[in-house]
């Protein structure tokens, strides 16, 4: 165990040359920005677009699936918590991330995409292999996640000048979240739901065969993509750039026991973290089954779907812009949380009082307030993952990033995997995960309001570069 856990000086040693003084005192370092940073952001970013996409195939045409491939809620449920089991292993790929760096963990998450949009992507008749092939192919596909998931901060440190750290952070983690976003727009789009096919085809045999032949579609598209990202991550994408961008990029980093000693003993990360994987964990898993707990309401599977696409989407442009500012006005990373949190607590709020079962007790149920309330949810909350990211970096430096976000990130889809586990439990009345919506928002501000902040790694690139 010694060998996995221990770190040598050679893998510590920084990566900034450095001169003396006649005084041996530390002079300004060797730092460069390469251009090349947006290609490797690029890359990243694609692959982390896929992965998240891939992940939220079925939820959003849940009613074709169950018509088509013979699947029930907990099928669905279990396919949406393949995301969150795929986080089980995640110290391996921290551990790939230290010692290895981003190219050959980059490499590792994009060949199990690779192999797991191929199986679901088989052409099969005999709908029990099918269907095993699917759940394969997703776990495969969630065995990516802690990469995409995780290393947002680690890629922006390593690339990117302190200016524009938050917002590379913003892009690398939200275009994950914005892949899923595309699930709820392409699946809905491209494959029908069962009653506008059983209008235009006269058995429900042909209806359901018509309905895997659309789902084929889209299995293959994203194979297609995915492999074609592969190529180029293998052909082009270094794990550091020649020379660091910052003084914080290349100072050394604490070894995996001191790194976890650091984590689990500092209660104000322990209470930054729960503010961050609870509400996110919760409305990943919330997400991921939308359509199932906008159907008692009413709406179709097609408005399921744009509702849960602009909630993503305007979480993952609101994130980008409030990165940017971040990054000119930089320490301000609790109030924004603040403020996010206490918009996520009242639309959250408003959704659930809407969707109440009791009609006679709730808000107005209009098309208007249903879409406005959800997407706004999306909006506060999927914004505030990169602040997040850049608070934990803060707080805990010089623990590694990879680390640091990969505890976080494995919270998070804990709590997601318990969402989904009592799912497969209570799914006849779906009410009560708009109240678990809700109380997370809540919990996550008390604890924001509580936290002291401090920005260690931000000392040390202003004072130490000057």
């Amino acid at each position: 165990m010694g060998a996995v856990w221990s770190s040598t000086e050679e893998e510590r040693e920084p990566l900034l040359s450095t001169t003396l003084q006649s005084d041996s005192s530390f002079v300004q370092p060797v730092s460069r920005v390469y251009n090349r940073r947006w290609l490797v952001l690029g890359l990243f970013s694609l692959l982390g677009f896929m992965q998240g996409m891939v992940w939220n195939t079925w939820g959003p045409i849940q009613n074709s699936a169950k018509l088509a491939y013979g699947f029930t809620s907990i099928d669905i449920a279990m396919l949406v918590l393949c995301g969150p089991v795929g986080f089980i292993p995640w110290f391996l790929f921290m551990w790939l991330m230290d010692k290895k760096g981003l190219r050959v963990t980059m490499m590792l998450s994009a060949f199990l995409m690779v192999v797991g949009t191929g199986l679901r992507s088989i052409p099969l008749t005999d709908l029990s292999i099918k269907k095993w092939l699917i759940h394969g192919g997703q776990l495969l596909n969630g065995l990516a996640g802690p990469t995409f998931m995780s290393a947002p901060p680690l890629l922006s440190t390593t690339w990117f000048a302190p200016d524009q750290r938050a917002t590379a952070t913003a892009v690398a983690a939200l275009l994950s979240y914005l892949g899923a976003a595309c699930s709820f727009l392409i699946g809905p789009l491209v494959v029908p739901a069962p009653n506008q096919t059983a209008l235009l085809l006269s058995s429900a045999d042909k209806s359901s065969a018509h309905i895997r032949d659309r789902v084929q579609i889209v299995l293959y598209a994203e194979f297609g993509m995915v492999i074609l990202l592969f190529a180029s991550v293998v052909a082009y994408f270094p794990s550091r750039p020649p020379l660091p961008p910052s003084v914080a990029a290349a100072s050394q980093r604490l070894s995996y026991r001191s790194s976890f000693y650091r984590l689990l003993s500092n209660f104000r990360f322990l209470m930054i973290a729960l503010a961050y994987s609870v509400p996110l964990g919760i409305l990943a898993g919330w997400s991921g089954v939308l359509d199932m707990i906008l159907t008692p309401a009413k709406v179709s599977q097609v408005d399921a779907g744009w509702i849960g696409f602009w909630s993503t989407v305007g979480g993952c442009v609101v994130g980008i812009g409030v990165a940017r500012f971040a990054d000119s006005m930089r320490g301000m990373l609790k109030l924004i949380l603040l403020l996010m949190f206490s918009g996520a607590t009242l639309s959250s709020t408003w959704l659930t009082l809407t969707c109440l079962p009791d009609r006679s007790s709730h808000l107005p149920l209009t098309a208007a307030t249903l879409y406005t309330s959800c997407i706004l949810v999306g909006i506060f909350i999927i914004s505030s993952v990169p602040m997040f990211f850049e608070l934990f970096i803060e707080t805990v430096y010089p623990v590694p990033e990879g680390i640091t976000c990969g505890v976080v990130t494995f919270l998070s889809n804990l709590f997601t995997g318990a969402l989904l586990f009592f799912l497969t439990f209570y799914h006849t009345d779906l009410s009560w995960l708009n109240w678990c919506l809700t109380g997370s928002c809540l919990f996550s501000l008390l604890l924001i309001l509580l936290f002291r902040e401090s920005y260690d790694r931000l000392y040390l690139d202003v004072f130490v570069s000057v």
